[in-house]
């Protein structure tokens, strides 16, 4: 590879992450000073960088930052409504007694596909809490099983913002990526639960006191210091084994509204409570699966010549990502929400799940703008000629550059937008899948989450988990998830690639 260009690529990497981590500038603009340092230093024009710099940016946004506020907006309204709780009460019956971890983990899964992990934790973590309370035991067993399995939708499956950002920008398909990511999850959950029940009982002992007495009960915590901090179960009816103890599927009335006299408390079953978050995702595996169907009959697969099929149009509309995610929306707020709930605060929460996808707009269209450098420059195809001359393959550079990132600067948000960034020249003068490549990105930045990742103190300051206990439990569990994808990805590209 070029001198010139290796050093481009490895100072705009140096750039984010030397800004992020040593400076006040956030990721957005760490990435666009990581395209401009990329552009000067790769020899390309001053004024065609700002033209790369503008041209990514839209270009990446107009095809995902829809999709990605759209998708926040259903995420606000499971989360008001108590649609999220209600699907975790389901589950909980599902799985049965005795298999809380695998129901907890595949909760923490299901909830964090639409919803943001650290307020999807902050929601879900009381059931974690009721259900150990009852127990007498297992807390931390729970509390990691439902952390890490939200880690793993949140960082694999759209339209979770991530990996919709990771799609736009290497132009993998969604329905795809959203399959294959489902796939990885399942594959992966075992991992969470079997770790979790290893780790959970070893590490309990040093939950803090505060947290014990919360969760237990004084008395049962009291028991458990002089047992040597394990919680230990008696049968005299103590204190967490009242039915006033089991988690509530209820809402305050006061929350969505002022209710009508005489109102119950309102509720949501299952079944209603999964349709905004199922319906679109069908909606649009439907569009794919049809078009893959179409396309085998005309023998065009894989090719850029194609028309859809008269009987494809309808599902290729109602499929389309924005279109069925704004169905998704009108489901949320029409079946979810009681009649009596007021526009102003419907419209309120909107804002509020506006407001927390800016960012992630911002950076996601700043990740574009760094990839269109990289291409206009001839980093990308320079990066690509040095790979095809390594037995390395081809699509573990964008999970290793992921890794690399999310260690470095703790946001596994940033670290696969950056990855998908920097390797999407390579997609197709290599050959790679871009679903592979987008796998790539995202399970490469599950890796040891730590102190510089907001998601490590959310989950262990829930748990009451301080130093080498907080590494074991939460950045061991993460980083377990994050090996197991590597097999993964290697039968993912036999099949695909």
């Amino acid at each position: 590879m070029d001198i010139q260009l290796l050093l481009a690529l490895v100072l705009g990497i140096a750039t984010i992450i030397v800004l992020v981590l040593k400076t006040r500038l956030d990721a957005f603009v760490a990435l666009l000073i990581a395209a401009l340092v990329t552009g000067i230093v790769a020899g390309q024009a001053p004024l065609d960088i700002v033209s790369s710099i503008t041209m990514g940016f839209g270009n990446t946004l107009a095809s995902i930052g829809i999709v990605i506020g759209l998708g926040v907006g259903i995420g606000k309204i499971l989360e008001v409504s108590g649609a999220a709780n209600s699907l975790a009460m389901a589950f909980l019956k599902l799985f049965g007694k005795g298999r809380e971890p695998w129901a907890l983990g595949s909760v923490g899964a299901l909830v964090s596909i639409p919803v943001f992990c650290d307020s999807g934790y902050v929601i879900m973590n009381p059931l974690a809490r009721s259900i150990a309370r009852v127990k007498r035991a297992g807390y931390i067993t729970l509390a990691l099983a439902l952390g890490c399995g939200m880690t793993l939708t949140h960082h694999l499956v759209p339209p979770t913002p991530g990996p919709l950002a990771v799609a736009g920008i290497l132009g993998a398909d969604l329905g795809a990526l959203i399959l294959a990511g489902l796939a990885f999850t399942v594959l992966l959950l075992p991992i969470v639960v079997f770790y979790a029940q290893w780790i959970g009982p070893k590490i309990e002992p040093s939950m803090n006191q505060t947290v014990r007495e919360a969760v237990y009960g004084t008395a049962h915590a009291q028991s458990g210091r002089r047992s040597g901090g394990t919680a230990v179960a008696d049968h005299d009816g103590g204190a967490g084994t009242t039915e006033d103890d089991a988690p509530s599927m209820d809402v305050d009335n006061n929350t969505l509204g002022t209710p009508p006299a005489g109102a119950k408390p309102h509720r949501v079953g299952a079944f209603v409570a999964s349709l905004p978050l199922l319906v679109p995702l069908l909606l649009i595996i439907m569009n794919t699966v049809s078009g893959a169907i179409d396309q085998n009959n005309q023998g065009v697969v894989g090719g850029g010549d194609y028309t859809p099929s008269d009987w494809v149009v309808p599902l290729a509309f109602i499929g389309n990502p924005v279109v069925a995610l704004v169905i998704g929306v009108i489901l949320a707020v029409y079946v979810l929400l009681p009649r009596w709930t007021p526009r102003n605060k419907v419209q309120g929460w909107f804002g509020e799940a506006a407001a927390s996808a800016g960012l992630i707009l911002l950076i996601t269209g700043a990740g574009g703008a760094l990839g269109q450098v990289l291409r206009s420059s001839g980093v990308g195809d320079a990066l690509a000629e040095a790979i095809a001359g390594t037995p390395l393959p081809a699509f573990l550079v964008p999970f290793m550059i992921a890794t690399l990132v999310r260690i470095a600067q703790g946001s596994g948000t940033v670290a696969m937008i950056t990855a998908a960034s920097v390797t999407a020249p390579l997609v197709g003068s290599l050959g790679i899948d871009p679903i592979v490549a987008a796998l790539a990105c995202t399970a490469g930045s599950m890796v040891f989450s730590y102190f510089n990742d907001s998601y490590f103190w959310v989950v262990t300051r829930f748990a009451g988990l301080d130093g080498i206990a907080a590494l074991k439990g939460w950045s061991g569990i993460t980083t377990a998830v994050w090996a197991g994808s590597i097999p993964l990805l290697f039968i993912a590209n036999a099949i695909l690639g």
